[in-house]
């Protein structure tokens, strides 16, 4: 009889430390899925730009889409043939357009005039830069050109889930790329959204509440390509750390009770 004592003693003091080095080994585990912390007193209403700041300058691995008219626009060239310099060589279609890789080094290998340095510049700026060198082949050139892989990455709230939204509109709004994205998640918080944008001297973030009517407001903000936008979601401390824990719990029980029954046949 003291020793099934004993034994129970000993079990009912190592099963609690047992839980409780438990718990601490896996708290880290706990919403590790949760990204772009922020302080509880981060001033991110502040100064929340409707729309972009700065224009958009073509990157290494951006697609470009390339149209080019001659006569100040009057006949589309068609790059399809085989690059025929002649100015009479007109698209079969004037719905033709070709895009280009800008490379690693910067440059674009582009029809006629071969390799142009296009990273760095504004949409504006390589149009007057490719009118310039079709000047010397074309007559007139009327350039056009479209940068077609712009992209947001949205975080809908769900932890494990994000979508890539293309921008196909210039003005895509805040509310059009969540929408895109399937919307805000049954877990996502509507009065935490982030969106982090990408400026000359750093990445800048904005925080932003849907939750109210206030905030339709900021649903018009225009988003610029290669933002993030990530919906913070709600905390599931107690659900995950039962998830955690609760194999262990079932192999410390099953052990207490053979130990039991093992005392007791003794």
């Amino acid at each position: 009889m003291a020793k099934q004592n004993l034994d129970m003693t000993i079990i009912k003091v190592i099963t609690p430390i047992i839980l409780v080095l438990t718990v601490l080994m896996t708290g880290c585990g706990v919403n590790s899925n949760l990204m772009f912390k922020t302080p509880k007193d981060f001033a991110g209403y502040d100064s929340i730009p409707m729309s972009p700041a700065y224009e958009y300058r073509i990157s290494p691995d951006d697609r470009v889409e390339l149209k080019i008219y001659t006569n100040n626009g009057s006949k589309l060239i068609d790059f399809s043939s085989g690059g025929n310099t002649n100015e009479t060589a007109i698209a079969r279609s004037s719905n033709i357009s070709l895009d280009y890789l800008v490379r690693k080094d910067g440059f674009a290998e582009l029809p006629v005039i071969g390799d142009v340095l296009l990273s760095g510049k504004t949409i504006q700026e390589a149009q007057e830069t490719l009118k310039t060198l079709y000047s010397s082949q074309y007559v007139d050139p009327f350039v056009q050109v479209r940068v077609i892989n712009k992209r947001v990455i949205v975080f809908s709230g769900n932890g494990a889930e994000a979508a890539v939204v293309p921008l196909v509109n210039q003005n895509t709004t805040l509310m059009e790329a969540l929408a895109l994205a399937g919307g805000i998640a049954e877990r996502g918080r509507s009065k935490h959204i982030k969106i982090m944008r990408q400026t000359p001297q750093k990445r800048e973030v904005y925080l932003v509440d849907l939750s109210t009517l206030d905030g339709l407001y900021y649903a018009d903000m225009i988003v610029q390509a290669n933002d993030y936008i990530y919906v913070e979601p709600v905390k599931q401390i107690s659900r995950e750390v039962v998830q955690e824990i609760a194999p262990i719990i079932t192999v410390i029980s099953s052990a207490a009770v053979i130990i039991t029954v093992i005392t007791t046949l003794k």
